[in-house]
């Protein structure tokens, strides 16, 4: 029944070599294509609908014990806001990342039916399916965010709660999610197997978490760990967060914005000369 779904679905992409396209005409195709893998991606989440809220057990205590133990602490400096409020958008980022980190599963696991080699033999551009199975892990992630920013209301935690905060806020999350998406997929791409990504995933994720400014300032960590919060796309996406959900603004909105996307870029196209390997 699975195979027949994604038979159908796959009969929506576009086949851009059958004519001579102009350059707007690639770009229109490879987001169709792109489109249609995400909504394949997707259609796979409704099916299954309690991965959303088993997934976000671990944020919400994050945010719920270890929050409220640690404001009461007034160990971590944090401004003008409780340290529960400073966390909030590091909880947003971490769960983002958690789902996003092990999402090379899902090909992994289209490679073991038979799904990806029949996608695969396609014309359809590679990149198209990375970035649609990027959007797809970014749907799952605006899902989570959706639950914490419900808690948060909940908690009266202190954040500005404006429509364009929130939009800016989800868009922020999606781009996060192509990016450690996008990774998660070259790192399946290599490693082919179920069990060593795993073992590779839990090993990346929580170093990856630590070493960002998620759940304290940057500025107090020893010189080492603040080069690579520095370099870590995280620490980027917590600040953009932080700035819309508690400041109202970012100051380094420009920078924060430049090295996400160059980030997604980079990844995308390294995950896209990967992504056929995983069936050879």
């Amino acid at each position: 029944m699975k195979c027949d779904r994604s038979e159908s679905a796959s009969s929506a992409l576009v086949d851009i070599k059958q004519y001579n396209p102009s350059p707007l005409s690639t770009f229109t195709a490879y987001l169709a294509n792109s489109f249609t893998i995400a909504e394949m991606e997707i259609r796979k989440l409704r099916h299954d609908p309690t991965e959303l809220f088993t997934r976000a057990i671990q944020p919400v205590l994050w945010l719920v014990i270890f929050g409220q133990a640690l404001s009461r602490v007034r160990a971590i400096p944090t401004g003008s806001v409780n340290y529960q409020t400073f966390m909030a958008p590091g909880i947003l980022a971490q769960s983002m990342m958690f789902i996003s980190i092990f999402y090379g599963l899902t090909i992994i696991w289209d490679k073991d039916q038979g799904i990806l080699q029949k996608l695969i033999a396609m014309p359809v551009p590679r990149p198209a399916f990375v970035t649609g199975k990027a959007f797809g892990a970014g749907v799952r992630a605006v899902s989570q965010v959706i639950i914490i920013l419900l808690l948060s209301l909940l908690m009266d935690i202190n954040f500005r709660w404006s429509a364009y905060g929130i939009l800016m806020s989800i868009i922020t999350i999606i781009f996060g999610s192509i990016i450690f998406s996008s990774l998660s997929m070259a790192l399946a791409a290599i490693v082919k197997s179920r069990e060593r990504f795993m073992g590779i995933g839990q090993v990346i994720t929580m170093p990856l978490f630590f070493a960002s400014n998620a759940i304290y300032p940057i500025s107090i960590m020893p010189r080492w760990l603040q080069i690579i919060a520095r370099i870590n796309p995280l620490s980027y996406i917590v600040e953009l967060l932080r700035g819309y959900l508690i400041n109202g603004s970012v100051p380094n909105a420009g920078f924060d914005w430049l090295v996400i996307i160059s980030a997604t870029i980079i990844i995308q196209i390294i995950a896209a000369g990967l992504y056929p390997k995983i069936v050879t």
